[in-house]
């Protein structure tokens, strides 16, 4: 009988009739040979979708299939493209925010980022577009976000990003490539950034699907497809690199203090051996390779393994990445000199590193503000330090404040004069009184049973612990307030705490504290309490170093101290000068009396002042910025008052309030009998 052998190969064939039959007998149904064979099959396709080659073995599930695009991602994923100097590259960074909670005012935040001034290419304001329209307005397209769990952030970034006049027609194509590669209509808009040396697009696409259910983007598709989509688009555009190009940049990336191409390649065959030879196929890319390699050499990151083969450190990438986020640093503070006609040479500059054991506290004027990270929105301020040296800060995420009837960041205007201080990380003393209280009360902490196992604890001090509880509750969700205002606190309270502490550190690094608002140079003749005034009062005055800013203030302090001589608040004795008990006051109150009377004309109200300990109550207007600080007008039946400002002021704007005043503080009840404690 004549029977076509179960091993034959149709790979290679030249035509549908080259093959060769094989003679022999018929073999039962099932035999060794037979699943041998079958056993092969199993696990060849086993070790194709990642397994370890055994047969019957599930390949490790790790989600990365789930959502849509999985298949067109992993394709795409596998060219590789990147491995060639010929491909043009595209950054492109992307981040899954929710909107539970805060989400929404942080996304009307970032919103309102995207859209700033100086972004455009002659420094005017961002504008929103769409797929169809050049002007979208961004408050609709949050308005249909609600309810939404999710919504999706990206920045693509072409390396040739400069070489475009406009990057919508692009972002346009590249969206109806993705909306083509996931199978449903996205809903999304975008904003162009011409303000850094890579001109780049903001997109932000909502949670859902053209069915209104969460859109679920594989993450393959993430981390590779939309690279690649977008990379393909570049091609098209403007062409495949030219050699002189591909010359021209791996010359330069040579002796680069960051990561480069060239590093990538060598990564991509190291492997686990981290090994690489400076051999290649040709003068020029040989020549490239061993001068890269002596660069790291020198820079401690690779080490000569006999005459061709080189050991490259375990941390290179990381330790690369560093130098060039250092780099994009210190041309970052070069700049904002520039524009200050300083030159970057005469200024000595610093990194400001809060983790750092030592690392202290910070005055100085701002000099610059800006966004160090603009997909996680990360900011950073460049200030000028009573040290006499520029510092660069990294402040993290900014804190939002309520204004307008939205939620907008904490400005920092150039000229400001901060005090930066670094956030400790650990367990505070109050997580551990609050773990004692608790573990008397049967789990749960409340003022009145704080009062009462602390005979000595006044109503003020225990309501700083409900305002931690409540600050743990917002971010990390660590502790749960129950319906009668009491606290439920876990056992493991204090990790929680630390936990806290470690997230809260991770996005804000440093607290920035507005020490006035006004410029040094307006604060020596102010007929107001300024930062000078209490500088000159403190027991431990800030050091002054004779350079820089540090300079300049010890001139504004020399002229402040003549200034208060000659209104009688200060006198000269003995070589030196002594200031008047109750100077701060008086200064303050000076101020105070000269904006009621502006107010007063506004309200319509004759202005009362607040005594040193009073019961504040009234309708909370508005705040106003003064050279002694921030306030809050309080209007009351028949007149109005001022009085320090608070945060927890923030959404109370047009609603009765109630607060004790006590020694120049005081301190807020917001409907405390019907909903718990006060807040402060």
């Amino acid at each position: 009988m004549l029977r076509i052998h179960p091993t034959v190969s149709v790979v290679g064939m030249s035509s549908d009739d080259d093959f060769e039959p094989r003679l022999g007998r018929m073999r039962a149904k099932g035999s060794r040979q037979g699943r041998k064979f079958l056993h092969r099959i199993l696990a060849a396709a086993n070790l194709a979708r990642g397994g370890s080659g055994s047969i019957g073995q599930q390949a490790r599930f790790n989600g990365s299939r789930i959502g849509r695009g999985a298949g067109v991602g992993r394709v795409l994923a596998s060219r590789d493209r990147y491995a060639s100097f010929r491909t043009r590259r595209v950054i492109i960074k992307s981040r899954i925010v929710k909107l539970a909670g805060k989400g929404v005012g942080a996304a009307r935040a970032h919103l309102r980022y995207v859209e700033r001034d100086g972004t455009t290419r002659d420094g005017g304001r961002g504008e929103l577009y769409g797929a169809d329209a050049d002007k979208v307005d961004g408050k609709t397209f949050l308005d249909r976000q609600a309810g939404d769990r999710h919504q999706f952030r990206f920045i693509v970034s072409p390396e040739d990003g400069a070489d475009y006049d406009d990057l919508k027609s692009l972002t346009r194509r590249f969206m109806a490539r993705m909306e083509e590669d996931l199978g449903t209509r996205l809903d999304w808009v975008a904003v162009d950034h011409f303000n850094t040396g890579h001109p780049h697009s903001h997109i932000i696409l909502r949670g859902k699907d053209d069915r209104g259910r969460d859109l679920v983007i594989a993450r393959d598709y993430l981390t590779s497809g939309m690279r690649e989509r977008a990379a393909e688009l570049v091609d098209l555009d403007l062409g495949p690199r030219s050699d002189d190009a591909i010359r021209d940049r791996l010359h330069r990336e040579v002796e680069q203090d960051r990561l480069t191409s060239i590093d990538r390649a060598f990564l991509r065959e190291a492997g686990q051996d981290v090994l690489v030879s400076s051999s290649a196929s040709g003068a020029f890319d040989q020549s490239v390779r061993i001068g890269r390699l002596r660069r790291l050499e020198r820079m401690g990151l690779a080490e000569q393994v006999g005459a061709a083969h080189w050991r490259l450190a375990p941390d290179l990438e990381a330790t690369l990445r560093r130098m060039g986020e250092r780099g994009d640093i210190i041309r970052t503070m070069q700049r904002a000199f520039a524009a200050r006609g300083t030159p970057s040479a005469l200024a000595d500059q610093a990194i400001y590193e809060p983790g750092l054991e030592g690392a202290g506290p910070l005055v100085g004027r701002v000099l610059e503000r800006g966004l160090s990270d603009e997909l996680n929105d990360r900011h950073y301020l460049i200030i000028e330090a009573t040290d006499g040296r520029s510092h660069y800060i990294d402040i993290g995420k900014p804190v939002l404040i309520w204004r307008d009837g939205g939620e907008t960041v904490e400005p920092h205007r150039r000229g400001t004069i901060v005090r930066i201080d670094p956030v400790m990380v650990g367990v505070r003393e109050v997580d551990r009184t609050i773990a004692m209280v608790a573990a008397a009360n049967g789990g749960r902490y409340d003022i009145d049973a704080h009062l009462r196992h602390d005979l000595s604890a006044t109503e003020a001090f225990a309501q700083t612990h409900v305002r931690r509880l409540e600050a743990m509750r917002r971010l990390a969700g660590g502790v749960t307030r129950e319906a009668d205002g009491t606290w439920a606190i876990a056992p493991d309270h204090l990790d929680r705490a630390a936990a806290y502490e470690a997230t809260r550190a991770k996005d804000r690094p440093v607290t920035v504290l507005a020490l006035s608002l006004q410029p040094l140079e307006k604060l020596v003749g102010a007929e107001a309490a300024t930062w000078l005034d209490r500088e000159l009062i403190a027991a431990d005055p800030m050091p002054l170093r004779d350079a820089g800013f540090g300079r300049e203030v010890r001139a504004a302090q020399a002229q402040r101290r003549q200034w208060l001589v000659t209104q009688g608040l200060a006198q000269e004795r003995d070589g030196g000068v002594r200031f008047q008990s109750g100077m701060i006051a008086a200064l303050q109150q000076r101020e105070l009396r000269l904006m009621a009377g502006q107010l007063s004309d506004e309200l319509a109200l004759p202005y009362r002042e607040a005594g040193e300990v009073e019961r504040i109550e009234g309708v909370f207007r508005r705040h106003v910025d003064l050279v002694s600080g921030r306030f809050a007008v309080i209007e009351r039946a028949r007149d109005f008052t001022l009085v320090p400002w608070r945060s927890v002021l923030e959404r109370q704007s047009g609603k009765a309030v109630s607060g004790l005043m006590r020694d120049g503080q005081i301190s807020w009840s917001f409907g405390r009998w019907r909903e718990g404690p006060s807040i402060s």
